[in-house]
């Protein structure tokens, strides 16, 4: 499920196991496996994936406004902007786990500095995600990048970073962690310690969905284990409160 820091990582295969991925300013796909490991490369762009079909689309929470959702975690609170006006099958996914208190009780299993915090595995490992209680199968959601100027989104492809995203890899950006295939997002995501350029460099090829609005300090102190304990969909910040865009 994926995402790491100055490092990536990766699930690969069927049995959890983690590669890594390095990526540079000066190269997006400098590789680092763990040894005896194979890690494929994200397939380019092409044809629509069945995963990433209109018609599977509809089947999935979508959400096409602006929510707000509070993080309690052991170290503090975070206030999340979800971002459905530009990432509706994205910011969807993230606010229906949350109604189903879903993230309660898990751990960020996985913190790079300077580059990423990660939570929302329910295994703790970084190898799992949510199985939907209707199909008794792992939930899973398409790529989605929205390019600049794009009245839609692009679904189930990577988008060449020369059509900059409209959701970048700012400082506080919230993004869907997969592993090799595009459309293999489940529950697990990341917030964006830096916006330095190796993380920058997962623009266009990984899903941003919304941005800390409040607590980033407490997204700085977060630590491998620290848990959130609570998740939930919380009203709007007052006026003024919300930080501009980067």
């Amino acid at each position: 499920m994926a995402a790491g820091g100055a490092l990536l990582y990766h699930r690969c295969g069927g049995f959890g196991r983690v590669c890594m991925l390095r990526l540079c300013a000066s190269a997006l796909a400098l590789l680092l496996v763990i040894p005896g490991l194979a890690l494929a490369a994200d397939p380019p762009s092409g044809p629509i994936p069945a995963a990433a079909s209109p018609d599977r689309i509809k089947t999935l929470p979508q959400l096409t406004s602006k929510a707000y959702v509070k993080l309690d975690t052991t170290k503090g609170a975070i206030v999340l902007e979800l971002d459905g006006p530009n990432a509706p099958v994205s910011a969807g996914n993230f606010l229906d786990l949350v109604k189903r208190k879903f993230y309660d009780g898990l751990v960020f299993h996985r913190v790079v500095p300077d580059f990423v915090i990660q939570g929302g595995d329910p295994k703790g490992n970084g190898t799992g995600g949510f199985i939907d209680p209707a199909t008794g199968r792992e939930r899973t959601i398409p790529l989605e990048i929205k390019p600049t100027g794009a009245k839609e989104p692009v679904y189930g492809r990577i988008v060449e970073t020369t059509t900059p995203p409209v959701l970048t890899h700012s400082k506080g950006a919230l993004a869907w962690a997969r592993d090799n295939n595009p459309n293999s997002a489940s529950s697990q995501f990341y917030i964006a310690l830096s916006d330095n350029p190796s993380i920058r460099a997962l623009d266009g090829r990984y899903a941003v969905f919304g941005r800390v609005v409040s607590g980033m300090e407490v997204v700085a102190a977060i630590r491998a284990g620290d848990k959130i304990l609570k998740a939930a969909e919380t009203s709007a910040p007052p006026a003024g409160a919300v930080p501009k865009t980067p």
